[in-house]
């Protein structure tokens, strides 16, 4: 820990009433179903300058990893610091205070230490939101331990419903271009809101949690987002198949038979899948969009040097690759790989970029050792703070997805180290795949077969089983 953050530590205790001005906010920024199609992550396609723009004041972790590719538990995992095994929340109908009611969420923990909370848009899934983790605008559960006839928003967003100048009639080709800019959109409204608390807040300690619900299908954006692309230069990924498929060598659990979000119960042509993609993009780059707006307020009110940002996607995605339009049920690269920003002023590494393997369930204690505040027992992650220091140092430490079809055991599991990608699926469709990032980037080739691996391959697997002994299947 720098000297800064010990000083920061002491004061929070010893000088309460001091340290409660000096202390640094958090705006927590949160954007659902957005894979790393992101400018600072390479993209050739994607435009973002807004979140270009913020890795250049932070570092930017290139290898993050969320431990579940689905809303709830992965948003669950992050907000407790402990993994979905842990968590008991392996669906997105689950709260995770019904099975842990001991469980202090990172939101809470701030409040508990002085902090105005404010929950903005999507942090917790929709409708299982940990309301009396924030001070200001809580929303009461609606899909867990409260019925949904007996409850509303304690803050809802309400306003007028955005209308569409087009629409699909198909209920998969969920993509929409919006009228008056999307200024009556959802993920406009966040915006407003958020800077509206910055404003009224920014004179005391906040955790603000700002979540915007794209490019979370159905894929909307004003026209001038979608003009920013020619279908004709988009290309199609490399393993694009019309429908779900399973590559050949590979476990039959590795891809689910149906696709969840997009392209439901029907084939894609690559027309069509090009103009999904770019629905995505454009869907991406109005997302970032009111980003910029809410950073243009951050400055503008002198906020920069004294907040801590986050910027986040809660899971990754797949467009087309290998037939899969959909998160769920994906263990493979462009499912678990997640955009991860740490932006904190006071750190001398704004630009760089960290290599290292990172998981989700690291942010809570990152958050809480930036912070000074004290580690509440039972966090199962490891703080960032020494990779923020020096990016490229030593951090042996593999990243764990876990995906469940049954809503009560693991039926595969993940694993990712700099070097290699090792997946097991358990139950049906059960096998093992083992892939080489930096010779097949498009995961197009199990080696889990090939002799020279057998060692890692065993090693891999124990790991695998052990992180979810208890969690699996019985035996067939």
């Amino acid at each position: 820990m720098k000297r800064k953050h010990i000083i920061g530590f002491i004061l929070s205790f010893l000088l309460l009433p001091l340290a409660a001005k000096e202390r640094m906010n958090v705006l927590l920024v949160i954007s659902d179903d957005l894979r790393t199609e992101v400018g600072c992550y390479a993209s050739d396609l994607a435009k973002t300058p807004n979140i270009d723009r913020l890795a250049a004041t932070g570092v930017r972790f290139e290898r993050a990893y969320c431990q579940f590719p689905l809303c709830n538990p992965s948003r669950a995992s992050m907000l407790t610091g402990r993994h979905p095994g842990t968590t008991g929340v392996i669906g997105n109908r689950i709260w995770f205070g019904d099975k842990h009611p001991d469980f202090v969420s990172l939101p809470k923990h701030f409040m508990k230490h002085g902090y105005t909370t404010v929950r903005v848009g999507k942090i917790f899934h929709g409708g299982i939101d940990d309301t009396d983790a924030w001070s200001v605008d809580g929303q009461v559960r609606t899909l867990a331990g409260v019925p949904k006839h007996a409850v509303e928003s304690t803050a809802p967003d309400k306003g007028p419903k955005e209308v569409s100048a087009e629409k699909r009639d198909r209920n998969s080709d969920r993509w929409v271009v919006l009228k008056n800019e999307g200024r009556n959109h959802g993920d406009s409204k966040v915006a407003d809101r958020t800077i509206r608390y910055l404003e009224q807040f920014k004179d005391e300690p906040f955790f603000i949690g700002c979540g915007f619900v794209k490019p979370h299908t159905p894929l909307e954006a004003p026209q001038w987002c979608f003009d920013m692309w020619k279908l004709d230069e988009i290309p199609l990924p490399p393993d694009f198949a019309p429908r779900p498929t399973v590559p050949d060598g590979f476990p039959a659990g590795s891809i689910r038979p149906k696709n969840a979000d997009l392209f439901i119960n029907r084939d894609a042509s690559p027309q069509e899948a090009r103009e999904m993609i770019r629905a995505y993009l454009a869907s991406s780059s109005f997302m970032d969009w009111n980003l910029g707006r809410v950073m243009e307020a951050l400055d503008r009110l002198g906020l920069r040097e004294k907040t801590i940002v986050v910027f986040w996607g809660d899971h990754g995605y797949q467009l087309g690759e290998k037939g899969k339009w959909s998160k769920a049920g994906s263990l493979w690269e462009q499912g678990t790989r997640t955009p991860l920003l740490i932006c904190d002023p006071r750190e001398e590494t704004a630009g760089r970029v960290c290599p290292r393997v990172v998981e989700m369930v690291d942010l809570y204690p990152t958050l809480v050792e930036l912070c000074g505040l004290d580690v509440p027992a039972g966090l199962e992650g490891r703080s960032l703070a020494p990779l923020l220091e020096t990016p490229d140092r030593e951090w042996d430490h593999p990243a764990f997805s876990v995906w469940s079809e049954d809503g009560e055991h693991f039926t595969g599991v993940s694993l990712r180290t700099e070097n290699w990608r090792y997946a097991e699926f358990f139950g049906r469709g059960e096998g093992k795949m083992l892939l080489d990032p930096s010779k097949d980037p498009h995961e197009m080739k199990n080696v889990a077969g090939d002799p020279v691996n057998a060692e890692t391959v065993e090693r891999f697997s124990s790991m695998v089983r052990e992180y979810a002994a208890g969690h699996l299947p019985p035996a067939e």
